[in-house]
């Protein structure tokens, strides 16, 4: 049976990830925080953050960076958009 968890982003219980996505504390914290689905949409708007800004991620400043975005995303805060997204009507 999955496990579930109180997803923070999605604020609804949902399947939990089943591995922490990163190592150490933080991946253990997005364990017991964020459901797949959630981590899933992460996964997808980093990859467009990452492109269109054309970050370096050998370069600890655009990690950094990044990681920012990442607590924002998961905390429901105002976070980095796509600038060149246009939704289709």
């Amino acid at each position: 049976m999955t496990k579930k968890i109180l997803c923070k982003k999605l604020n609804k219980e949902l399947p939990a990830l089943s591995i922490p996505p990163m190592p150490g504390p933080k991946g253990i914290e997005i364990m017991d925080s964020i459901s797949e689905e959630a981590w899933e949409m992460w996964k997808s708007h980093q990859t467009t953050l990452i492109n269109e800004k054309h970050l370096d991620m050998s370069n600890s400043e655009n990690r950094k960076w990044l990681l920012g975005q990442m607590d924002k995303f998961f905390n429901n805060e105002d976070y980095e958009k796509a600038s060149g997204f246009k939704a289709l009507d």
